[in-house]
């Protein structure tokens, strides 16, 4: 058996991989450049192009760019008017944002188990911790992967709720063809730099609805309007602006536009990309029973932004933290997405208890993602799969 790195061994790289990262090409720094060459580097032109380019990628009347991911949520929250009292049922296994824009808006989250093959929201979950105060959901897209619409809007239709859909991973994504972005109440982005397209920091909020759209645009600035039909003192001063919301200054730049709408023109290449190291690493894995493969609905044709290894702990002779250490030494550098969100320690000071959701703290003991962008190489993806294999080789347990 081939000696693994770790203890002492040739690694299967000589230079690390990590599990995601930006793909900047010159024509994104030409974009820039020429942004910073403009009048204007904020609250400039390039805004409402962005906001227009995103309405026709997901096919949303309404799209509001805003300064990150964490501010699209936040802008969301508010809009849907979760408040003092309220309950909104969120995924477990997420970055904590998505529950954070809950208690920002001083509503109190409730967290819902995931499906234990596709690792997204379990609609069933859901339907249990409806109470009279459940206000909305917050349904994330885990990987990339659409959460299961139709059995969401109907718990939303029945029971009145706002569906928010965090779809930081999820850019490029369609459900039964419909892209994400036109589906939910609300649909927030993220373009952070391991996502398929970036901005370096940004977000966005997409919406049909004309109200929620007025209201996201007048939050991520300050609450200020100069739309005089909005005014409580409206005057024909052209300075004259009034502030009527308490918002926020959630603003995008120019700059960071300029390179999203050169990112977005890539982001059929980019999706493409991601689908063909999907494929591969499918296809190496299958017959693997060390590892579980994440299992994607049918109704889904995903973009996928991570690449999950669930380890079984039934065929391995190691624990997570010796398997993730062992790809580590052979220079491939994976990461776990995610620690349920109510075990981080602020929420446990919260309140909340371990065991609220069997079937996340179980995917979280033995899961890792390892690498997936765009700009990797076919010989960067075989390499993974060998690393991934040789690792596996090495802990597997004799049957």
């Amino acid at each position: 058996m081939e000696k693994l790195a770790i203890f002492g061994g040739t690694p299967v790289r000589e230079r690390p991989i990590s599990y995601g990262r930006q793909w900047i090409e010159q024509d994104d720094i030409d974009a820039v450049a020429e942004a910073l060459r403009g009048d204007m580097i904020t609250c400039g032109p390039r805004i409402e192009a962005l906001e227009q380019s995103l309405s026709q990628i997901t096919g949303a009347k309404y799209a509001v760019a805003v300064a990150n991911g964490t501010a699209a949520l936040h802008l969301a929250a508010l809009a849907a008017g979760f408040g003092e009292g309220d309950e909104v049922i969120v995924s477990s296994i997420t970055f904590a944002a998505s529950a954070n824009c809950v208690l920002y808006c001083g509503a109190r989250p409730v967290f819902a188990d995931i499906d234990p093959q596709t690792y997204n929201i379990d609609p069933e979950s859901v339907e249990r911790l409806i109470t009279p105060r459940t206000k909305g959901i917050v349904a994330v897209d885990f990987t990339g992967q659409a959460v299961a619409h139709d059995a969401l809007d109907r718990i939303c239709k029945e029971n009145g709720l706002v569906l928010i859909e965090d779809a930081a991973h999820a850019i490029g994504t369609k459900y039964n063809g419909q892209p994400v972005g036109s589906i939910a109440d609300m649909t927030c982005f993220s373009f952070h730099p391991v996502k398929t397209v970036t901005s370096g920091e940004g977000g966005a909020v997409t919406t049909d609805d004309e109200q929620l759209y007025r209201k996201l645009m007048r939050l991520r600035a300050h609450g200020i309007t100069r739309n005089r039909s909005e005014m409580a003192h409206p005057t024909d001063a052209p300075w004259y602006n009034e502030q009527i919301d308490l918002g926020f200054n959630y603003r995008m730049t120019d700059i960071q536009a300029a390179l999203l709408m050169s990112q977005l023109r890539k982001l059929p290449r980019f999706s493409a990309r991601r689908k063909e190291i999907v494929r591969r690493y499918d296809e190496a894995f299958a017959d693997m029973p060390e590892i579980v493969v994440q299992r994607e609905i049918p109704e889904s044709d995903t973009t996928r932004h991570l690449y999950i290894l669930r380890l079984n702990p039934d065929r391995l002779t190691c624990d997570r933290r010796q398997f993730f250490d062992a790809l580590c030494a052979e220079n491939v550098r994976p990461q776990v997405h995610y620690l349920p969100v109510y075990l981080h320690s602020y929420y446990e000071r919260l309140g909340y208890p371990q065991g609220l959701c069997p079937h996340a703290e179980a995917y979280y003991q033995w899961s890792m993602s390892i690498p997936l962008y765009p700009a990797m190489t076919d010989r960067d993806v075989e390499d993974t799969v060998r690393a991934v294999k040789k690792v596996a080789a090495y802990y597997r347990k004799s049957v």
